[in-house]
């Protein structure tokens, strides 16, 4: 694919990657509403990646705005997804080159985290042209304050707490809460500060034995407390010492490598030790999938709009191979190839804040 944009009509395709989560459908829908306005076609790659990985056999689906009709409140995507990663494939690349072709495609919109993009900077390399639009519940997509599905899964957090909240005051419990966030704690602090959480662990943050036993000390405390209970949430990435994980065998990965962390129960894990070394009753609640589905925020509706206008503007104008991105409240570009490996981590500021609240 070598456009040079001299025309004013262009075939754009679009595809999800990765998890699914609330706001990638609100992305799309801009994304053809916009291209259309402009004059411009749409093609929907099915299936993330793996729809590209074989031409022979690439599943698409023709958007218009018919198509994407009212989309925009509902949660996970309609053109489906999955976790492929191209560049560990032979040839993973070249056949996503060859089905560009044979589409007939001047342009492409990748949806997706750093994974994703890290294959979409990997074709902008090779000359395709790619736009990206980071999203991701866990927020860590490095160059921008914003990704697509954030907003929703702290929102679902925040209201897990509140209803966890109750229920350990009356019975004075302790409760663990695991939520979502594999490298990155920013789903962790903004839930834990709006549910008025007593502890919040994060991968930025690895737990050692000192750590245990302020937690510990923590929950010991509080059972001096009228209602004698505990919340404490944690990330499910945060780093524990393995003798206190009980593995047993290896943990199974996926394409890019990552580690299925449903398999390693960090929140399991720091109930029992609390558990064992208070004498008092906890129970884990891990949150799961409920973070990442369901309809998306107001907040993730405006800012995949906003998202998906700027991308195809980007393509109209021949500024490819960029991610959007959201800084300062204001859609910006950021190369591609500086994305790529890179994560954001949780701002040290937001637990600032939630220790002097406690």
């Amino acid at each position: 694919m070598s456009p040079t944009f001299e025309t004013k009509r262009l075939h754009i395709g679009v595809l999800t990657g990765g998890g699914d989560c609330p706001g990638l459908n609100p992305a799309i829908r801009a994304v053809v509403r916009r291209a259309e306005s402009g004059g411009h076609r749409v093609t929907g790659i099915l299936d993330g990646w793996a729809g590209l990985a074989d031409p022979a056999a690439t599943l698409t689906r023709p958007l218009d705005r018919s198509e994407v009709r009212g989309i925009q409140a509902r949660g996970g995507t309609v053109l489906g997804s999955s976790r492929t990663n191209l560049l560990k494939r032979d040839g993973g690349l070249d056949a996503a080159e060859a089905s560009i072709a044979r589409l007939g495609l001047d342009a492409l919109v990748v949806i997706g985290g750093d994974d994703t993009l890290s294959v979409a900077a990997g074709l902008a390399k090779r000359g395709a042209a790619v736009v990206a639009v980071p999203k991701t519940m866990d927020n860590d997509v490095w160059g921008t304050e914003g990704c697509l599905g954030f907003d929703t899964a702290a929102n679902i957090v925040t209201e897990a707490l509140d209803r966890i909240q109750t229920t350990t005051s009356s019975h004075h419990r302790v409760a663990v809460v695991e939520v979502m966030g594999r490298d990155a704690g920013w789903v962790a602090a903004w839930g834990g500060l709006a549910g008025g959480a007593d502890a919040i662990l994060v991968p930025e943050s690895p737990i050692d034995s000192v750590a245990i036993d302020r937690l510990v000390d923590l929950v010991t405390r509080r059972r001096s407390y009228a209602t004698g209970a505990s919340v404490i949430v944690v990330s499910e990435g945060v780093q524990l010492p393995e003798a206190l994980l009980n593995l047993s065998g290896d943990v199974p990965r996926d394409e890019f490598g990552h580690p299925r962390l449903d398999k390693i129960a960090v929140g399991d894990a720091i109930a029992a030790i609390l558990e064992e070394r208070t004498g008092l009753e906890v129970r884990c609640t891990r949150l799961g999938h409920l973070q990442r589905g369901g309809p998306p925020s107001a907040a993730d509706r405006v800012l995949g709009a906003r998202y998906g206008v700027a991308a195809v503007e980007a393509l109209e104008t021949g500024r490819w191979g960029v991610m959007v991105a959201l800084r300062a409240g204001a859609i910006v570009e950021v190369p591609l190839a500086e994305v790529g490996g890179k994560n954001r981590p949780l701002d040290a500021s937001y637990l600032r804040v939630f220790d002097a609240l406690a």
